[in-house]
């Protein structure tokens, strides 16, 4: 094993891991990627250090110059990560809403906190740190939602990281948050195997399953227009929060794996196509279904998913909003 130079030499290359075990249907395997093993704990590292190198590319970021980002979760935390590496000051603009976690974590890494209104959740941090940004144009506004780094980092990284590991992919489930995810790695398997499907999962509108959004609330990410999402997109499954929190539940309890509760909905999303793919006679594959692990379920202790009654965890975890 090399010596690394910097933990940033670490974002990306994760491993996939087969559970199978979950699947409805002994004719489709089931493949979990797990991108919680990101140094920072999440899928967002990825667009993090991309946004970061492109804009020092660029010359809009040097040194000294604030970062300022709307986040509730992943996202602000790999910026802040690399933020303290790389030396820039950071701002989080904050909904009120989140899970104690998050904001130690964005602490730990010295970013300074905005809180914009619970009540608005994420598209209150947005418009808040449009405003902040506008008003005070010696900050970098990298803006994860309208970023061409965000889809591009999973262009270059995650989708060819996905076909070189599992070129029998027939079917790619992801959340639905900035869909740079969805974006990226999606184009770029519709590239290399035109006969992989691609399907996106998302809570119903007007309900929360942390990290993720539904494109019927009224935003749609700048990015996904861009990336033409809907010609993309195979489909979509639309999952709740008690659903997401039994398959996270799932997750841990046989596989192993300690995610958060966007992983959850996205196994439970790969669960659904699983159930509409006949059943082979032979005892064959007739498809392999990857998935994307987003992070870790460290960030959600105090949400009790693991520990509290289902129903009551369910209620609790729609209060909360996570990107």
């Amino acid at each position: 094993m090399s010596v690394h130079s910097s933990v940033l030499d670490l974002i990306g290359d994760t491993p996939i891991v087969d559970v199978s075990v979950l699947s409805p249907n002994p004719s489709v395997r089931l493949l979990a990627k797990l991108e919680s093993q990101n140094p920072a704990g999440s899928v967002k590292d990825r667009i993090a250090w991309a946004m970061v190198e492109e804009a020092e590319a660029a010359g809009t970021l040097t040194p000294g110059r604030t970062i300022i980002e709307p986040s509730s979760g992943n996202t602000g935390i790999g910026l802040a990560m690399i933020a303290r590496i790389r030396g820039y000051p950071i701002k989080i603009v904050l909904p009120k809403n989140v899970s104690i976690e998050r904001r130690q974590a964005l602490e730990v890494f010295g970013a300074e906190i905005i809180w914009s209104p619970a009540e608005q959740g994420s598209n209150g941090a947005i418009y808040m740190a449009r405003e902040l940004a506008n008003e005070n144009p010696d900050w970098v506004f990298l803006y994860q939602y309208a970023n061409e780094a965000n889809p591009r980092a999973h262009y270059k990284t995650t989708g060819p990281e996905i076909l070189r590991d599992v070129p029998e992919i027939t079917h790619f489930v992801a959340g639905l948050g900035t869909s740079g995810t969805l974006m990226g790695v999606g184009t770029y398997l519709k590239e290399n195997k035109p006969g992989v499907k691609v399907l996106a999962v998302e809570p119903p509108s007007g309900e929360q399953v942390q990290g993720l959004r539904s494109l019927d609330d009224g935003y749609i990410p700048p990015v996904f227009e861009r990336w033409a999402g809907y010609e993309l997109l195979d489909g979509k499954r639309i999952v709740r929060p008690r659903e997401s929190i039994e398959h996270t539940r799932r997750l841990a309890d046989q596989c192993g794996i300690f995610a958060g509760p966007s992983a959850g909905a996205a196994l439970a999303g790969a669960v659904r196509v699983a159930e509409q793919i006949g059943r082979r006679p032979d005892g064959e594959i007739a498809a392999t279904i990857v998935f994307i692990v987003c992070d870790g379920g460290w960030k959600y202790l105090s949400t009790g998913a693991w520990t509290g009654d289902l129903d009551e965890v369910a209620a609790e975890i729609e209060g909360l909003i996570v990107f």
